[in-house]
């Protein structure tokens, strides 16, 4: 594309003399001619001046460190800018073309205008298939359930019985889309299976990462609100609801019935227990145990950071004597109250 191009599509304004054809995003220091990158941290200030990239996506103020002769695309937010470009010159394959002979349509399925199935991919009876929908090779979609127009489902993902996918979807590889939520009675030591009778429903714009599973309700459904963003290897229980515009990172898991608010960030392989609710706006950062509900907005932390083995250990050991420190502390604290008192 020419750079005049992609500034039209993003808004930006162009600084710089000429219209230098772009056919790939790159790194600051990396890009070449025929390369477009971004700065969106002073920091990297001397990179800019540096870049041999064709253009760059600045804002107003870093245009004097602006390499001579160098074009830009001035943007009140360069990284929002790159991610837009980067769209526009995408050239991330289909996942599939066509309907491939070995796919599977079973009778009563429905399919709407250019839908693509990949190998051996099967629609059971029932299930209703979008406009414009990549269903990649080994995709399975149990029946009656729906996909909306636009989505699109890399190879090997599971979408079980009555479940809902909205539109404009993303889901990566080997995701697992309304399996039975872990719900068992137990009955003298032998575990009685509770069938779980709910849905998974995922709105419109929600992006799953790979190896994800996302459990059905198991008798309400198990929600996804519109734009969430799931990443790879997460755990997603029964009947657990997350709100729009919440971003939740790798290996993070989600016991049955939680919530969790509008516009949150959940860090890597956080843990959240069951039964409680997470307001909207909420932060947490990576490998936090997240015990009990939050009702207010804000960051919240918890963990050890890693330490040298020997001091681990040593925190270790006295962590074990935590409680009879606690009670030689409140005795010791009473003393000191009866000195003072006896002094006065």
């Amino acid at each position: 594309m020419r750079l005049s191009e992609i500034a039209n599509a993003l808004g930006a304004e162009i600084s710089g003399s000429g219209d230098p054809e772009i056919k790939k995003v790159a790194n600051l220091v990396t890009a070449q001619e025929g390369e477009i990158s971004f700065l969106s941290d002073p920091h990297y200030r001397k990179a800019l001046s540096e870049s041999k990239a064709s253009a760059v996506i600045v804002r107003k103020d870093d245009l004097p460190h602006l390499r001579a002769g160098a074009c830009a695309l001035v943007m009140p937010d360069p990284y929002v800018g790159f991610a837009k470009a980067a769209q526009l010159l995408d050239t991330t394959p289909r996942i599939a073309t066509g309907i491939a002979q070995d796919a599977v349509v079973e009778e009563g399925a429905v399919l709407g205008d250019d839908v693509s199935l990949g190998h051996h991919a099967v629609v059971s009876k029932g299930a209703r298939i979008g406009s414009h929908v990549q269903l990649g090779s080994g995709v399975v979609i149990g029946p009656d359930a729906v996909i909306g127009d636009y989505t699109r489902l890399y190879p090997n993902v599971s979408v079980y019985h009555d479940c809902v996918i909205g539109e404009h979807c993303l889901v990566q590889s080997g995701t697992v889309i309304g399996s039975d939520g872990f719900g068992y009675a137990n009955e003298k030591g032998v575990w009685v299976k509770i069938p779980q009778t709910g849905r998974v429903v995922i709105g419109s714009f929600v992006e799953i990462g790979a190896c994800t599973c996302i459990d059905r309700g198991a008798i309400d459904d198990t929600v996804i609100e519109d734009n969430v963003i799931i990443d790879n290897l997460c755990q997603v229980a029964h009947n657990v609801h997350i709100g729009t515009g919440t971003a939740v990172a790798g290996g993070t898991t989600f016991a049955g019935s939680c919530k969790i608010g509008r516009y949150c960030i959940i860090g890597g392989t956080s843990v959240f227990n069951g039964h409680i609710t997470i307001c909207d706006g909420v932060t947490i950062s990576g490998m936090c145990m997240v015990m009990r509900s939050i009702d207010k907005p804000g960051i919240y932390s918890s963990g050890i950071p890693a330490q040298p083995n020997r001091e681990w250990r040593l925190t270790a050991s006295r962590t074990l004597h935590i409680n009879e420190m606690y009670h030689k502390l409140e005795e010791l604290a009473a003393k000191v109250a009866k000195l003072e008192s006896a002094r006065q």
